[in-house]
């Protein structure tokens, strides 16, 4: 007779499941006593690339997520993908799936031939608030096109079908589509990942640090910074970084949606590539090539944006204007009686060893 599952409130992690050694970033207050806190870990990198502040454990692996997408989007233009400026920043997008968001998606696939059918992600309802519930109350149910990562995988799809590689099987880790994104990423943020993993959406998932994806997002904003579109939204002059840039700043609604952090931090910031992750993650670049990462240990969501803006702080940047995505009031009764707050986590340290490397060689 088989042995019964154990409970899960019996379950603990494995022993040598190594723990970040995070650092509180964000604390929500109630009339004065702090009620919750996130620990995290950033860094903030200047525009040489050297350290200007860190917090926690910012060399520890972690998975960015879907603050992976602009990298994807380099390696497909790389791979000669052309699109006009508001579907390439669709394609770098955690969309929120209004009717701009899934007709992009459709127009990506028309462009290229395809269809629907040729998408592989998971199905999904709009992840947008209000763009789910007026999805349910028009009689819509979960798909693929709605799901937030669509205009990803229609831009996957369609760089196959330009290359003549296999639209079907287009997020196995052998294809060669995800292995020039694999090898992307790798120059992108100069590491190897120590591991790979899925994503929710189902493509292949690169664990790195912090330090990594800032130097990535740094590259791709400085790019951006000099050179354009042209007219029709191709590639005028530069890389294939500033062509997805360049995208993300001209059609910030693309990448997220209104009412979205993420879309308003580069309305606020011109010249910033800004791109969330799921579980707590945030990527900021700006134009000079500085950069700042975050990653929430808790996956908290409304915590991503203050600890940013703390970084970002730490660079020089005014960040008044941030004002109204650095905080978020606590309620009670309906009106104000605490506020979510940067904690002073800034370190100018840096740690000494690199975990992203299996060996933990020395810096």
């Amino acid at each position: 007779m088989p042995s019964p599952m154990p409970s899960a409130a019996h379950t603990a992690a494995p022993p040598q499941l190594a723990l970040p050694q995070h650092a509180p970033l964000v604390a929500a207050t109630r009339d004065g006593l702090v009620e919750s806190v996130h620990y995290g870990s950033g860094i903030a990198l200047a525009a040489d690339g050297s350290v200007a502040a860190t917090a926690g454990d910012p060399l520890a692996p972690f998975y960015p997520r879907s603050a992976l997408k602009p990298l994807q989007a380099v390696a497909m233009v790389r791979a000669g993908l052309e699109l006009p400026a508001d579907l390439l920043a669709l394609a770098a997008a955690s969309h929120s799936g209004a009717a701009a968001h899934r007709e992009g998606a459709l127009r990506i696939l028309e462009l290229h031939a395809l269809a629907p059918t040729d998408l592989e992600n998971s199905t999904d309802l709009p992840y947008g608030t209000a763009e789910r519930e007026e999805w349910l109350r028009n009689g819509g149910s979960a798909t693929r096109i709605t799901q937030n990562c669509s205009g990803k995988h229609a831009a996957m799809a369609a760089t196959c079908a330009i290359n003549g590689w296999p639209v079907q099987g287009y997020l196995d880790p052998s294809h060669p589509l995800q292995q020039l994104v694999a090898h992307t990423v790798n120059d992108l943020t100069g590491e190897e990942p120590p591991a790979v993993s899925t994503d929710g959406c189902g493509t292949p998932l690169f664990a790195l640090t912090l330090r990594g994806m800032a130097r990535a997002f740094g590259r791709i904003a400085c790019a951006a910074a000099s050179a354009s579109l042209d007219d029709d939204g191709g590639l005028g002059s530069g890389s294939a970084e500033a062509a997805v840039g360049l995208a993300m700043q001209q059609h910030p609604d693309m990448v997220a949606g209104e009412g979205r952090d993420v879309t308003e931090l580069m309305r606020l910031l011109p010249g910033a590539v800004a791109k969330d992750g799921f579980e707590g993650v945030q990527l900021v670049g700006l134009a000079d090539g500085s950069s700042v990462a975050v990653k929430i240990s808790d996956g908290g969501d409304r915590a991503r944006m203050p600890a940013t803006v703390r970084l970002l702080d730490a660079l020089g940047v005014d960040t008044e204007v941030l004002a109204g995505i650095a905080t978020a009031p606590v309620l009670g009764g309906g009106h104000q009686v605490g506020q979510l707050l940067a904690t002073d986590f800034l370190n100018t340290e840096f740690p000494a060893t690199d975990r992203s490397t299996p060996d933990n060689e020395a810096l």
